[in-house]
């Protein structure tokens, strides 16, 4: 007669966070460990709330432009052209050509410098280090050309409805393609440093696992959608501006994992070099702003615009009375949703898991709480 031996162990409940830089953001994590086995991970969110949609509703449609900048601040760009192509709905305006062709260049360049801040967080987390400055070296270079665009390096309150505060620099595009000449040599370094680097892939690779059933049923969108093998990028399923007209590829990978996430984002960086290549050679000359008035009273109805953000799908909806303030408004943000999938990549995972997890879902916690 054999007796089964069952190793008894106790459920342990700890918190990571809120403490910023270990959690991209003021995120707080309650986990519960078997051992060092991964059983449950609950996000905590709100400690960023800033009632960002309500404030729109005592602003007229002009004053709360800036605010849009604020909460994915890693895609100020981005937030704004998904408001302005709002109150463009509403108003029945279309901007100009160039304007739509200098929107898609700052979107682009906005996308590179948020995945090379993915990049550098992401290695260093794992802990390479040295990624970090190698990405942050090329961002400042991209950020150099929304200065001289918009006088800001991180808060742009560049676009305007109608158009864009001003036309380019005279020395704009050649700055910018001297940035595209070099800077694919720069996604070969990252490449070769950490990607193909032997600790960060057994730190990546098949872990944080999420199927694309799951994705679709959680609203996941953007690279962690792609990650699992969906194309599907607003860029070419609801197309806007002139992404009509430009030749680019959606990347994505089969595997499911936290280095499919990261795979697509190195490629996403090499398309948006192809997108900008092709606005520099098409830009066409002419006005960057058309004629709206100085008190914007849209007719009383509403309006949805999506852009692709580098985080999946950024929406922005508003509810007009009549009146020149929003009635209503309301972000459909990307990261709120992505993080809901969270705890589904932890589930059985290693506690040193987590933090590799979390980079891959590459959220901005402004984003999440608005």
């Amino acid at each position: 007669m054999t007796t089964e031996t069952r190793t008894r162990t106790e459920e342990l409940t700890i918190n990571m966070g809120p403490q910023h830089p270990s959690t991209h953001g003021v995120l707080r994590l309650v986990v519960t460990l078997d051992g060092e086995r991964v059983v449950q991970v609950i996000p905590d969110i709100g400690y960023l709330h800033s009632s960002m949609e309500k404030i729109a509703e005592r602003l007229t449609y002009q004053q709360y432009l800036p605010y849009a900048d604020r909460y994915d601040y890693l895609n100020a760009m981005g937030n704004e052209l998904a408001y302005v192509m709002a109150v463009e709905k509403l108003l029945g305006i279309e901007p100009t050509p160039r304007c739509q062709f200098i929107r898609v260049m700052m979107a682009e360049m906005n996308r590179i410098a948020s995945h090379l801040v993915y990049f550098a967080t992401l290695g260093n987390d794992v802990g390479a280090v040295s990624v970090f400055l190698y990405c942050f070296r090329e961002r400042e270079a991209i950020l150099d050309l929304f200065e001289a665009a918009s006088g800001q390096r991180l808060l742009y309150h560049y676009l305007r409805i109608g158009g864009l505060r001003n036309d380019l620099p005279d020395d704009f595009c050649a700055g910018l393609g001297h940035f595209l000449s070099y800077f694919p040599s720069r996604i070969d370094e990252y490449d070769k440093l950490l990607t193909k680097n032997r600790i960060f892939r057994s730190r990546m690779e098949g872990v944080g696992h999420f199927s694309a059933e799951d994705a679709l049923s959680y609203g996941v969108t953007g690279p962690c959608l792609r990650g699992c093998g969906t194309d599907y990028d607003i860029r070419r399923a609801d197309p806007y501006c002139v992404y009509p007209q430009l030749d680019f590829t959606v990347p994505t990978f089969e595997e499911c994992d936290a280095m499919a996430r990261h795979l697509v984002r190195q490629e996403e960086m090499r398309q948006s070099v192809r997108i900008l290549q092709q606005c520099l050679e098409m830009l066409p000359e002419g006005d960057v702003s058309v004629k709206v008035p100085r008190r914007i009273k849209p007719d009383p109805g509403e309006a949805y615009a999506r852009v692709e953000s580098p985080r999946g799908e950024l929406g922005c909806y508003i509810v007009s009375d009549g009146s020149e303030k929003p009635y209503r408004l309301h972000w459909r943000a990307p990261s709120f949703y992505n993080l809901q999938a969270y705890p589904v990549m932890c589930k059985d995972a290693w506690v040193a898991d987590l933090v590799a997890i979390l980079g891959s879902v590459d959220i901005v916690l402004g984003d999440v709480d608005r």
